[in-house]
């Protein structure tokens, strides 16, 4: 982010609120529908911390506008387990169906320090980010408890990335395996090893090899009872359908990925 952020000569330490894109689950087409379809997911603040401090002026606004789209999953990420109880709407109670907070897990110490807090959370979706990948982790007797969705993982880029073991992707994989855990190894990163040699490879190609490693794996699924905006529940086939062109075939991301809106710029 703050390597983006200095090609963009911006701040990346500088936390402000987003414009006319802030309510955007809220935005409708001409016709008045929602552009954002039911079923579909979308990340919050990912290039940011949903939990900071700094933005609890914010909060109750996002909250309200999650609750008003309770057939639209929202992917939430923090370093901040620590602060999520306290700040949760009143009408939480044991959790909104429509949300799955993941925290980051780069090394076993972060791990042991977030997950314990993360399960203790009221919560109906969780999930773990060991992004970036910098250590060794394993996470075999989290997954136990069976409140684990899905583990993502990918290596660090940018200036300085440290490695990302190859042999510590299979470890964790085979942990997720065991627990029939989905797992997704979204990229090898700027400083990938594999068998003692290191690979520096571009954006694209690190998804790629990924992909081509065999590591993600599609686990047990876990059912969200979303509902629609008038409070009804949902019908499979009032969900959003996923289009994937071909180039989406070999992405490592494809299963997590919400899909191709199919806009028709790749033919162009």
């Amino acid at each position: 982010m703050y390597f983006l952020d200095r090609q963009r000569g911006s701040d990346g330490s500088f936390i402000y609120r987003t414009g006319k894109n802030f309510n955007y689950p809220l935005h409708r087409d001409r016709k008045g529908n929602y552009i954002v379809k039911s079923g579909e997911t979308l990340r919050v603040s990912m290039t940011s911390d949903f939990f900071l401090e700094e933005a609890d002026m914010w909060r109750k606004e996002a909250w309200d506008i999650i609750h008003e789209r309770p057939d639209v999953k929202f992917f939430l990420l923090t370093k901040r387990p620590e602060r999520v109880l306290s700040s949760l709407p009143h009408d939480w109670n044991d959790g909104w169906e429509n949300v799955m907070l993941n925290v980051t897990c780069e090394n076993q110490r972060r791990a042991d320090e977030r997950i314990p807090i993360l399960l203790s959370l009221p919560f109906k979706h969780v999930g773990l980010m060991c992004a970036p990948f910098i250590g060794k982790v394993s996470i075999r007797k989290y997954l136990q408890t069976g409140r684990i969705e899905q583990v993502l993982c990918d290596g660090e880029n940018y200036d300085g990335a440290r490695e990302c073991n190859f042999d510590w992707v299979k470890e964790l994989h085979d942990e997720c395996v065991e627990s029939n855990t989905t797992f997704a190894f979204l990229g090898i990163g700027n400083n990938f090893v594999k068998d003692g040699k290191h690979y520096r490879l571009n954006s694209s190609t690190q998804k790629l090899m990924a992909y081509k490693s065999n590591m993600n794996y599609k686990g047990k699924e876990f059912v969200y009872n979303l509902k629609s905006p008038l409070g009804f529940p949902l019908q499979k086939e009032e969900m959003y359908v996923p289009y994937f062109p071909d180039h989406c075939l070999t992405c490592s991301m494809k299963i997590i990925c919400n899909g191709c809106s199919n806009c028709g710029k790749c033919k162009r």
